[in-house]
Formats: structure tokens, sequence, C-alpha cells
């Protein structure tokens, strides 16, 4: 298997931590979080990774290095400007006509060869690996009329959805929707192909993710690796 992490962000609403630091290279339970994900893939089939960086790549690169002291072929892509989460990857030369894409800033225990078979099985054009996430409003929450007037009222309600892991699997193909030189996100992509009612594959996955996004993301994943060592030791 062949994967793009997706590294050229700013990794603002992680500051300070990334005040001198790249997100991926933010440490977890001692390793940087991207290492941590790489050697994951590694494990489970993946020999050949592109990285595309912006800001901050060269500590990227210095730390990755050629990825060999990872078992792993690591090239680079670079970005001249930012360009969202989709867009770089036209910049890519070389992609095989099926690739795992991941954002650099996520630790999880997918099975990324179960996820790759998925979408090679469903011949899909996108697969979105999703994680089911609950969130609590704590408050009560009332529903309203044109008029105004209240025609709801539900305490402390839980919104249950399906959200995007942070993980897929494109074909190549999928590529002609993206345009050239342009910022062009995942939900550019989604909407533009749920405008031309192309399908967009799924695959639910229960178990373990985290985004390390913001502080208190990050904090989570520091005591979930301190109560499980198995996330990021084989």
């Amino acid at each position: 298997m062949q994967a793009v992490i997706l590294a050229g962000g700013k990794g603002a609403r992680l500051k300070p931590h990334t005040e001198e630091i790249p997100k991926p290279l933010v440490p977890v339970g001692g390793k940087p979080i991207v290492e941590i994900l790489l050697s994951r893939m590694k494990d489970l089939g993946v020999t050949e990774v592109v990285m595309c960086v912006n800001h901050l790549a060269d500590l990227i690169e210095k730390a990755l290095g050629d990825g060999s002291r990872l078992g792993l072929n690591i090239r680079y892509s670079h970005e001249d400007q930012p360009l969202s989460t989709v867009a770089p990857l036209k910049l890519i030369d070389n992609l095989q006509d099926n690739f795992l894409v991941a954002n650099g800033d996520i630790l999880t225990d997918l099975d990324f060869a179960k996820l790759y078979q998925h979408h090679l099985d469903q011949k899909a054009q996108i697969t979105v690996a999703t994680h089911r996430r609950l969130n609590k409003i704590d408050y009560g929450v009332i529903g309203t009329n044109d008029e105004g007037v209240a025609v709801s009222f539900e305490e402390k309600p839980v919104f249950d959805f399906e959200v995007s892991m942070g993980v897929y699997v494109f074909s190549k193909s999928i590529l002609s929707l993206v345009p050239e030189g342009a910022p062009f996100g995942f939900d550019h992509l989604m909407l533009k192909m749920l405008e031309e009612n192309l399908p967009i594959n799924t695959y639910s996955y229960d178990g373990y993710w985290m985004d390390i996004g913001r502080p208190e993301d990050y904090a989570q994943a520091q005591r979930d690796i301190e109560n499980n060592r198995g996330l990021i030791e084989e």
C-alpha cells in the first residue's frame, strides 16, 4: 500500500504546543504523533509514504528522513502555498491507482489494511473512515417556529454523529474533480461529489480514534497512552 500523509497545516488550534514544532511532531507517549501513525501503517502493509508538507517542513524532513529508520520509503511533496487537505494530492507524482490518505495528527488502532481492502472490494472512488461521536449539549434546547414561539424542548440532549476520522482511501481518478493550484479541502470534495450525485463510500470504525487537534484532545491522548501503551507499542 501507498499512503499520503497530510502534514502541511500550522496547527493553530493546538497552540502553545505548536509554537515551535509542527503538529505532526508533537509527542504523545514520548513519540511524535506522526511516527506512531507511520509505524502502525508499516506494520499493516504500507511500504511507501508521501508526506505533504509546508509549515516547518524542514523539521518534519529532519525528523523522518527517508523513512529507512521506520522501515518505510518516505518522500516529500512541498506546497508553495497552503492548499488545504485535498489539493496537495494534485502535486504528487507516481500515485498508485488507489492510495491511503491520512491527517498527520491522529492516533488510532484502525486496521488500515482492512479499510484499504474494503475500498477495493467496493470499487469505490473514495472511502471515508468514520467514527461515531456523541455530543452532549449542557443546556435545555428550545425549538421555535418562524414567529419565535417555542414548539419543542429537550433538556441536555445528546446528538449522535458519524464523523470523518481524517483517514481515507482515494482512487486516483477522483483527482479530476480537484482544481489546479487553488486551495481545495475535504469539505469541498464532499460537497462537490454530493452535488454531482457521485457515490461516497464510508467505513465505520468503533475502535480507538483521537484527533489531536485541540489542547484538551492532546491531554486526553496522553492519558490514553498511559493507560494503553499498546496504542504505540506493537
